[in-house]
């Protein structure tokens, strides 16, 4: 663990301890952190010196039943706790994330290779989800109608479903556990949490500051493991609906299971994000924005703009893409300036590598060839400069597959319609984005194009908790999003009361046989 305590991030005393007690990261059950009785142990790694930095158990069967059945005796009594009590520990639970905002991010960068400052907007970007739970008392509000037929009124209220788990991915350690279990506790469900096994200890730490700020025990657990603890959520008939964020295979493993046992799910899976560059783009902020999202955490977004379609004129600025791309610094995400960090793993690392290889087999020219870079003090780090393709066309395994890291590919077309037609083709459907300076090519876009999430000017446009993160075609399985209102609706079940009350000095009206209200 020596190059997380030398790190020159690691100003904080207590981040030394809270590494320091991760050498073996915990499973936390009914509000205990529980040391796993487990045979089965994955080393946690630094990306960037492939030190290790703690080992995270794959939870036993009796753990995870564990974790569950805690989930399911405290939901009894958690559903009742008043909404304002829940939202209080929602406004505890943020004030405690802005308090070791530098701790979580300087944790999540030694694990998972993020620059210090995305590290930081990984939390915040979590940290505004918890910030739109504390106003549930506004989010649950129902509906009454009075006097819907004589004498009776008729209301809907949201009630909790119960208990729910999410499952996480290892690019967002910190901001899509906050999506999940924040707003699935402050509506009154149980939660039981698995991060990914390759980065957990960020999780855990919010776990704790999560009892911190008054979770009681057993609304909130966490289980590691792989696909055993994965199939045991989602075959569990406790648990009642399954949040995921992941890769494409999995989640469609995830909500067929899910499903098929009677589970509500959500499924946020793959991306291959179009930006479409029009040639009266603003063109220094537009390649800017370009160059930042494609390469921004190693390319390791789900709404990293992974393709640039550049339409008529837009296509004489590849070399300035190719510049920009240049320019980026890559280093570990400790060191002050650093643009694009390590990629996740070695195994990342050859994958990407070996798609680059392809893409050059397949035709398409390598404008930028990021492979192989010299960082000096970190040799043994999981790095990828940055990489342009030019000339690349559908059907192309580069262009066809999620690369998931800094691989930029770039796509000539002549028309919008053309590129309009290139992105809804293409299988994902997560997001997309156009930099033009015209409104009716702006307004034509938004409406034709068929992608959950569109940016104009905008390059990565996951929006705020106030709306909900959507997506469409293979990017998404299930009806709601993760966050925002579609959460209350994702953690909620409705009931309808239809009430009279009897008034014995008016006339009785006798027998009604039929199915009118009178």
């Amino acid at each position: 663990m020596s190059a997380v305590l030398n790190s020159p991030a690691n100003t904080s005393a207590s981040l030394l301890a809270t590494i320091a007690t991760n050498a073996t990261v915990k499973l936390l059950i009914n509000g205990r952190l529980v040391d796993s009785k487990t045979e089965v142990w994955k080393d946690v790694v630094n990306p960037a010196t492939q030190e290790v930095l703690a080992r995270v158990p794959f939870a036993t069967t009796e753990e995870i039943s564990a974790a569950i059945e805690s989930a399911a005796v405290a939901f009894k009594t958690w559903k009742n706790v008043p909404i304002g009590a829940r939202a209080r520990i929602m406004l505890k639970l943020q004030e405690l994330i802005r308090r070791d905002m530098k701790k979580l991010a300087a944790c999540l960068t030694a694990e998972q290779g993020k620059t210090l400052p995305d590290a930081e907007g990984d939390v915040f970007r979590g940290l505004e989800v918890v910030e739109h739970a504390c106003g549930i008392g506004t989010l649950l509000l129902g509906e009454f109608a009075e006097n819907v037929a004589g004498g009776i009124d008729t209301y809907f209220l949201r009630q909790p479903i119960g208990v729910c788990a999410g499952i996480t991915p290892f690019n967002f350690p910190a901001m899509i556990p906050l999506w999940m279990f924040p707003m699935a506790i402050v509506t009154g469900n149980t939660f039981v949490l698995k991060p990914s096994e390759q980065d957990p200890m960020t999780t855990m730490m919010l776990a704790e500051l999560a009892m911190e700020a008054g979770v009681p025990a057993g609304v909130l657990n966490v289980i590691h493991g792989g696909k055993e603890v994965v199939d045991a959520l989602c075959t569990n008939p406790t648990i009642q609906a399954v949040s995921f964020v992941g890769s494409c295979h999995v989640g469609e493993h995830v909500y067929k299971l899910a499903s098929n046992h009677g589970k509500r799910a959500q499924c946020m899976m793959g991306a291959k994000n179009h930006a479409v560059v029009m040639p009266d783009a603003s063109k220094d902020q537009s390649l800017n924005a370009l160059v930042g999202a494609g390469f921004g955490a190693a390319g390791q977004r789900c709404m990293a703009t992974s393709v640039a379609v550049l339409v008529g004129d837009a296509n004489r600025w590849i070399p300035d893409i190719v510049s920009k791309a240049k320019s980026l610094k890559v280093n570990a995400g400790t060191v002050a300036g650093t643009d694009v960090g390590p990629v996740i793993s070695k195994q990342a690392k050859m994958r990407i590598e070996g798609l680059i290889a392809q893409g050059v087999h397949e035709g398409a020219k390598l404008e930028l060839d990021g492979r192989n870079p010299v960082v000096a003090g970190f040799e043994q780090g999981n790095f990828i400069a940055p990489t342009v393709f030019s000339g690349v066309k559908p059907g192309m395994k580069v262009y066809d597959e999620e690369i998931f890291g800094p691989v930029l590919i770039i796509v000539s077309v002549d028309t919008l319609d053309e590129a309009i037609a290139i992105v809804n083709a293409n299988p994902y459907g997560n997001g997309t984005g156009i930099f033009t300076q015209s409104g009716s090519v702006a307004r034509k876009f938004q409406n034709e194009i068929d992608v959950g999430q569109v940016g104009i000017n905008v390059p990565v446009p996951v929006p705020v908790p106030y709306f909900s993160f959507t997506g469409s075609r293979g990017s998404k399985l299930g009806d709601l999003g993760p966050y925002g209102k579609q959460a209350i609706q994702f953690y909620t079940q409705t009931k309808t009361v239809t009430m009279r009350w009897f008034d014995d000095s008016l006339t009785n009206t006798g027998v009604n046989t039929t199915i009118s209200l009178k």
